[in-house]
């Protein structure tokens, strides 16, 4: 009940996170020039930021007289079965699918590199990190989630002369000290969560394509003309035969990467900070707006529904041996999907005997779809022996006037 509880709300959250991409993807896109690939790199922060402010939890509010439910369950009653393919089951098998075979991606590739360890290497490098060569890479590139390594074309001195060399490693230093491979490799797994959307893969791609550029500006601050022209003949030089496929390794990039990266070094200057407080308040509104809305409706007896899908709880097998009769008063949300979540017990009596299936049988009930669902509804379920027992409320209701 937890995989089908968190798929759901997964599905719920794909028409915002699918804006958040959108509004991405295209700021990269388009707004490289006015903005800079780094403020729009940072920017990433929102979709996170958006999707916890829009989940927020309401406030604990007390209970109000809504109007509540009663259904009676015998030990003799029919039980309704749900018979069918769990999306939630699949959904789950496919991630898991996916994340062994990106798994399996890197470490087949970090054994085909059969690196060969520079003992004497001239290059300045970070810390602890050493430096490789390989015949089986054509592009300079850093290794390794937690523990980097620096990794060179077995010809490397051949491919780029001494003044070019000292620029592409201070972009893989940059790479290094940032630690982009874990923050790829966490940005990949998210991504992965969310495999049937194809914006997600699409932010993906532009995230890796902003670090190279954010990278580029980094070294290339305050550098000559000249310095300019080496690193953009390094680009590309180092175009053709990048690895592809769910790889969390920084590298140099495809051609179309190395297209943007060299037109950005071209438009390379200040940006607009018009543009970008402009942007900035713009997102303060969104993440305002986010925190107040999507409030869940509340019910009252004008808007009392019933479950279009109702599974009856177990009657407890001990429990109807030895005749006890007993009811449960349950609070729950209905998601505007027509799920029932946060499912608790508000009293029982008698107490701890008839809560466990009263909750197990409501966590499957399932509504009519509505624009933003309801909150804080409440429901009581009578166990008795037979049909003749009354129902009585165990909530204390109390009528304030003026």
């Amino acid at each position: 009940m937890v995989i089908q509880t968190g798929f759901n709300w997964l599905i719920e959250q794909q028409l915002l996170l699918s804006i958040l991409f959108c509004g991405f993807i295209l700021l990269e896109r388009f707004g490289l020039k006015a903005l800079g690939s780094r403020f729009v790199y940072k920017l990433a922060w929102l979709l996170p930021a958006a999707l916890v402010i829009a989940n927020l939890p309401n406030a604990i509010k007390p209970l109000q007289n809504s109007n509540i439910s009663h259904y009676l369950i015998t030990p003799n009653q029919s039980f309704t079965n749900e018979v069918g393919i769990s999306w939630a089951l699949m959904y789950v098998l496919i991630t898991a699918g996916l994340l062994i075979a990106s798994f399996i991606t890197h470490t087949r590739f970090v054994k085909s590199l059969q690196l060969t360890e520079l003992t004497q290497f001239e290059g300045t490098l970070t810390a602890g990190v050493n430096a490789y060569t390989s015949q089986y890479v054509a592009t300079p590139m850093v290794i390794g989630i937690l523990n980097s390594k620096l990794v060179l074309p077995s010809n490397y001195n051949a491919q780029f002369d001494k003044a070019t060399l000292a620029l592409i490693l201070e972009h893989e230093n940059v790479h290094i000290k940032r630690k982009d491979n874990l923050t790829n490799a966490l940005i990949l797994l998210p991504t992965i969560l969310l495999w049937f959307n194809p914006l997600a893969w699409a932010c993906y791609a532009s995230m890796r394509r902003l670090q190279e550029l954010t990278c580029d500006e980094r070294v290339l601050a305050n550098k000559t003309t000249q310095q300019h022209i080496l690193y953009s003949k390094a680009l590309i030089s180092c175009a053709e035969n990048a690895p592809t496929g769910l790889m969390a390794y920084s590298h140099y990039g495809d051609k179309k990467t190395m297209l943007q990266r060299l037109t950005n070094i071209k438009h390379s200057g200040k940006h607009s900070k018009f543009a970008k407080g402009g942007l900035l308040l713009v997102a303060a509104s969104m993440l305002s707006g986010l925190a107040i809305a999507k409030q869940p409706e509340a019910m009252t007896k004008e808007d009392h529904i019933s479950p279009t899908m109702r599974i009856e709880p177990l009657y407890p097998k001990q429990a109807a041996q030895q005749g006890i009769s007993g009811s449960v008063v349950l609070k729950y949300d209905i998601t505007p999907n027509g799920e029932t979540a946060n499912v608790s017990v508000v009293s029982a009596k008698p107490e701890a005997i008839f809560d466990r299936e009263a909750k197990k049988a409501l966590r499957q009930w399932q509504y009519k779809p509505s624009s933003m669902g309801y909150q804080n509804v409440l429901v009581q379920l009578d166990f008795a022996i037979n049909n003749e027992v009354a129902n009585t409320d165990l909530i204390e209701r109390i009528k304030v006037s003026h």
